[in-house]
């Protein structure tokens, strides 16, 4: 009997660490920019707001994008905690990062789309703690032009610096301790989102 495995997790399933009013996202960046972010709960003016920005609901999968802080111009890793409301309001303004016909249509319907939204989804393979490869998908969201302001300017609720947390679960990992380094994760839940956004961003 199998009355007590657990579910397997979604594909494209977005889990977070988060509250009732509030989500946390990951970020990193060169400490000129991710240690008076973490000071002052804001992004200091050399933080470039015409560019994409990324945010990323996984620890882990940050964890695998910067090497655990270790990647260069990613030395300061930031836990972001950002209002729902500005977070959904983000995926109802986003698309897939590429084209699938059964959603888009045509090529040329897509770009169009892209062209039209502040925001954009991309599925990447979550990650364990060796940051290896998992079957079920984290969810990636770029933000770029009104978004990006939004989320500068509205959305962010508090800027933890987290880059010793990083250290101290790479190094249990290192260790062969994976039962240590587990209990230090942040608790990283599903997260309910309407059907009808997630409908149109499954790849």
């Amino acid at each position: 009997m199998n009355d007590h495995l657990p579910a397997p997790e979604p594909r494209f399933g977005i889990r977070a660490r988060h509250t009732d009013t509030t989500l946390t996202v990951y970020q990193a960046y060169h400490p000129a920019i991710g240690v008076p972010a973490a000071r002052t709960g804001r992004f200091p003016a050399t933080w470039k707001r015409d560019r994409m920005t990324w945010i990323k609901p996984s620890f882990l999968w940050m964890m695998y994008r910067c090497g655990w802080g270790t990647k260069a111009d990613q030395g300061t890793v930031l836990a972001v905690e950002i209002s729902r409301e500005g977070f959904l309001w983000a995926l109802r303004n986003a698309c897939l990062s590429h084209h699938v016909p059964e959603l888009h249509g045509d090529q040329a319907a897509w770009k169009a789309r892209l062209r039209e939204v502040s925001a954009r989804v991309q599925w990447d393979p979550e990650r364990d703690l060796h940051l290896r490869p998992l079957a079920h998908r984290s969810l990636q969201l770029g933000l770029a032009g009104e978004a990006t302001r939004r989320y500068a300017d509205e959305w962010i609720v508090g800027i933890e610096e987290v880059t010793s947390l990083a250290a101290e679960v790479r190094a249990l990992v290192r260790a062969g301790e994976i039962e240590r380094a587990k209990e230090l994760l942040p608790d990283e839940r599903a997260y309910p989102v309407p059907g009808d956004v997630m409908a149109g961003l499954r790849s």
